[in-house]
């Protein structure tokens, strides 16, 4: 609040030292027009009271230096009292007038806000709804399943029943887990934690975590050994290539190859994640990160979160990722993230 007392002040008197320097060219009128537009100016930015104090400081000075006689606040000539007192009434009333509506603005940008949010959530709980049902529901089938006829079922079936319980809790908990990311997003609570890490190693990591339910997809990747060490959240990174490849699966045909390449330029730590599918639309790819899109007559399965994630994911590292795709050749989707860069030998010697 002082600083904005002090802006207004400062440029009232600028104002007001440029018109005094050019009062042989301009009339005082024209004077007023323009600090009018000052106060009008600061009313848009700053709060009540300073605005006010702008508007009282502004006609004070238009009397001193502008009006006859000049340097003292007596007025002789009744058209320059008009003047002055309208002056006051109208930047008095301007700047509360604008005030106000800065002030209307902000309640309806605030109540559009909560009633995007709220909107938000519940399609969110809606179509989660569905897909947090059904994993529950094959758990709690398997397990009911597996206490009944405990005896009667072969290991095979046993086995069978207990790798359905895994795949459900699997789908489940990557449910969970994006509406929990999803929530922090919206939220703002995503702080980036910054470590060094290894790229390969972490690659590496998501695959095991997916190579149980990968559904007979082939995800390939050759580590790349002259990627120095990065300097990044691994935990956001592993939630982006992770939900990258899992889209992957869950879209494209048996057998489809999903490429994981990793690399680097200009201190950008680069990672692509490809597949060799059906490919995407051109004419939907702008929508593609948005939240709950799908692309028309896909399987069920999946909240239409898991793109808008990864791209909040991104751009919370201040990074980019580029979609790009052509039918029945595959989709590649880029991500470039902003790095420091060192090798280990230089990091032991640090």
């Amino acid at each position: 609040m002082t600083m904005q007392y002090f802006i207004s002040i400062v440029l009232v008197f600028i104002v007001s030292f440029i018109c005094f320097f050019t009062s042989k060219y301009i009339d005082y009128r024209i004077t007023a027009l323009i600090l009018l537009m000052t106060v009008s100016l600061v009313a848009m930015v700053f709060d009540i009271l300073p605005v006010l104090l702008t508007a009282i400081l502004s006609g004070l000075i238009l009397n001193f230096f502008f009006i006859q006689p000049l340097f003292t606040f007596h007025i002789t000539n009744t058209e320059d009292i008009l003047l002055f007192l309208m002056y006051f009434i109208i930047a008095l009333v301007n700047a509360v007038l604008t005030f106000k509506i800065r002030e209307a603005e902000s309640k309806a940008r605030d109540k559009d806000e909560k009633e995007k949010t709220i909107k938000l959530y519940n399609t969110l709980l809606n179509s989660l709804s569905h897909e947090l049902r059904t994993p529950i529901s094959t758990i709690i089938g398997a397990i009911d399943t597996l206490k009944e006829n405990k005896t009667k079922l072969s290991e095979t079936n046993q086995n069978e029943l207990l790798e359905e319980i895994d795949k459900a809790s699997i789908r489940l908990n990557r449910q969970v887990e994006n509406l929990l990311n999803m929530s922090r997003l919206e939220t703002g609570m995503l702080k980036p934690k910054q470590d060094w890490c290894d790229i390969n190693e972490l690659i590496f990591t998501v695959i095991q975590k997916i190579t149980p339910v990968k559904n007979h997809h082939i995800i390939s990747f050759i580590p790349n050994e002259k990627l120095p060490l990065f300097k990044l959240d691994s935990g956001l990174i592993e939630e982006v290539i992770q939900n990258l490849v899992t889209n992957a699966i869950q879209y494209t045909p048996k057998n489809t190859i999903i490429n994981i390449d990793a690399t680097y330029e200009f201190d950008n730590c680069i990672i692509s994640v490809s597949d060799n599918g059906k490919g995407f639309p051109e004419n939907e790819i702008q929508f593609a990160f948005d939240k709950f899109y799908r692309l028309p007559n896909t399987k069920t399965g999946g909240s239409g979160l898991g793109l808008s994630i990864v791209k909040g994911f991104v751009e919370a590292l201040n990074g980019t990722i580029k979609l790009e795709s052509n039918i029945n050749s595959g989709t590649c989707f880029t991500i470039k993230i902003p790095s420091e860069t060192t090798y280990l030998n230089n990091l032991k010697n640090e």
